[in-house]
């Protein structure tokens, strides 16, 4: 394990005052650097120890720059605080201390109390955008925002995955200070901040530091995106850890969502970075860590993460609500009630169970509670990576989709829901660059050949009607429409569940631990939970066409029933088709008023 000392540089420029800049780059393969200000000055860098060079100047904020290296090539600072255009332009000294906060308060809210809702800021038309739609979340039951990535990326279209500057936010979106203003404003509606990071991998478009610093990669060890990134070294993780700690204290996001971690070949890092996370926050705040990770490590959820996405969660009830088996689906066809009784009871489907390739995967997680677990029907991902995008209220039975929200919304597990979901949007979210020339067609073709494991797609004729990422089009269809008829019914059956989740569930769920399923029928089950003031949580689900017997208890509080009359054909003993019970069984709660501030 690398020394975990203070390391003796912070990556990038750092204003020292109102006008000074101290500048360092970590470039080991490189003989000479220096710093090219827009007025023309050109700045030695003085070389360090291990790697580095560093200078300091007069430059206020606002200053460009760009680094020249070997007297050869200028790139931009690859921890540029922002960019004075894409990637490929010059760098800009920021200085985070100019912004006036107007929430200094806010100290965050406790994570049992979490109903997160995924977005993407460039669909949304930027962060001044999406500041505007926030107060319409708050009335919904929201309590959390989940930004999608915001590391500058090439052109003014992308997910955010193919960021290759981690510290300057996306430029087409916003100048740093409205994204500090929309932060600002979401704290002043009680409204916590996620911000979704990716520290496995580089961009292939605007990435630099293979000529200067070959010391980032691994050429050893490959991921889907190329070489691993060597988290063995002290300065390639401090360029990371640094960069979560600038999230988190300079533009006070409450928490970090960290993207695939298991292409992160280390997982000493991530342990590292949880601490030091936890020792740079003041105790008064409450930061959230969350992990997206394919090999559900469990051990990691007990290690300064407070949960993880459970995608065996959404792929179960994917299958029981769509039938769709096909690529990585195949691995709930053949028992996706029983996989998704497990992970209601126990976390996760997949514990050390073989998947389709006879690879096991997973570890225990019954031990956690059910707030180390992240659900969702659907997100970026399950959206975005199917070939034309589309919405699960476009795939399955709208009584099937409803009642498995009724499960999403008040479980204990916390929810998380994708922008649309709460209207049924019928715009499509797609997959969108904005690559130019060989790239483009490379990603173009590569996005066409993904999808040939589909049995809709084996053909490779069929696959070139998959849209063009780097078409404006694709971009365009994805973004926000009018609503449908169907909106404000849905948006009602959501508003109605979170009520009950704010009034009921959230003052009950510290504590709270998974008791049993039982599985009632193949689409049909019965969850229970002991919340933390010893009352029991039951709730009944029938994702099926068929009516399923089961055994009442007459005693408990109806909290919710889908569809009307539910209620009376279950005290009959029977669950009608498409249907969920919510049942307590307790005494008076204590509240929390919907929407209470922090």
């Amino acid at each position: 394990m690398p020394s975990s000392t203070l390391h003796s540089w912070t990556h990038g420029a750092v204003m020292l005052d109102s006008e000074h800049t101290r500048f360092a780059l970590w470039a080991p393969d490189a003989r000479e650097v220096s710093v090219e200000l827009a007025d023309g000055q050109s700045l030695p860098m003085r070389p360090e120890a291990d790697g580095w060079f560093v200078t300091q100047a007069r430059c206020p904020a606002g200053s460009r720059y760009r680094y020249t290296i070997d007297r050869q090539i200028q790139v931009p600072d690859p921890a540029s605080r922002a960019q004075d255009g894409d990637v490929h332009g010059p760098s800009l000294v920021v200085d985070h201390n100019a912004y006036a906060w107007q929430q200094p308060q806010w100290r965050g809210r406790p994570w049992h109390e979490a109903v997160i809702y995924e977005l993407h800021v460039g669909v949304m038309g930027g962060y001044l955008a999406v500041q505007q739609a926030l107060p319409a979340l708050v009335d919904l039951g929201v309590t959390a925002i989940e930004l999608m990535p915001l590391a500058e990326f090439p052109g003014e279209r992308n997910w955010g995955y193919d960021g290759v500057l981690p510290y300057a936010p996306e430029a087409s979106y916003g100048a740093p200070d409205d994204l500090k203003a929309l932060i600002d404003a979401a704290h002043g509606l009680g409204l916590a901040v996620i911000l979704d990071v990716v520290y496995n991998h580089f961009g292939p478009d605007g990435n630099h530091l293979q000529r200067y610093a070959k010391g980032f990669f691994r050429e050893d060890l490959h991921t889907p995106w190329g070489a691993a990134i060597d988290f063995r070294r002290r300065q390639v993780r401090d360029f990371f850890i640094d960069n979560a700690l600038m999230w988190l204290l300079e533009y006070r996001f409450d928490g970090l969502r960290l993207d695939a971690v298991h292409a992160i070949d280390d997982p000493d890092f991530l342990h590292e970075l949880a601490q030091r996370v936890r020792q740079a926050v003041p105790a008064s705040r409450q930061v959230w860590l969350n992990l997206e990770n394919e090999f559900n490590q469990a051990s990691l959820l007990q290690q300064g993460f407070d949960a993880q996405w459970n995608d065996d969660g959404h792929n179960a009830l994917h299958v029981l609500l769509t039938g769709e088996t096909d690529a990585y689906y195949a691995d709930f066809a053949d028992a996706p009630t029983a996989q998704l009784a497990r992970c209601l009871s126990q976390g996760f489907a997949f514990q050390g169970h073989a998947n389709r390739h006879g690879q096991s995967r997973g570890e225990p997680s019954g031990h956690l509670p059910p707030s180390a677990f992240v659900l969702f029907l659907q997100n970026h991902d399950q959206i975005g990576n199917r070939a034309f995008g589309e919405r699960l209220n476009q795939l399955a039975p709208t009584q099937a989709l409803q009642a498995a929200t009724v499960l999403l919304l008040l479980s204990p597990m916390i929810p998380l829901l994708f922008m649309g979901d709460e209207v049924a949007a019928q715009e499509p979210f797609l997959f969108f660059t904005s690559h130019q020339g060989e790239l483009a067609e490379a990603v173009r073709q590569g996005r066409r050949n993904e999808f040939a494991a589909f049995s809709a797609f084996a053909d490779a004729a069929q696959r070139q009607r998959i849209p063009d990422p780097n078409a404006p089009s694709t971009f365009q269809a994805s973004r926000p429409r009018p609503q449908s008829q169907q909106a404000e019914t849905t948006r009602e059956l959501y508003r109605s569940l979170l009520r009950i989740r704010h009034r009921e569930l959230i003052p009950r769920l510290p504590g709270a631990q998974a008791l049993d399923t039982r599985v009632l029928a193949e689409g049909a089950l019965s969850a229970r939970w002991r919340l933390g003031d010893g009352s029991l949580l039951r709730i009944d689900l029938n994702l099926s066409p068929h009516r399923v017997e089961l055994e009442p208890e007459a005693t408990a509080q109806l909290w919710f029933e889908h569809p009307p009359r539910a209620l009376e054909h279950w005290q009959q003993g029977w669950l009608p088709a498409f249907s969920a019970v919510v049942q307590l069984d307790s005494g008076p709660c204590p509240t929390a008023p919907h929407g209470e501030r922090r």
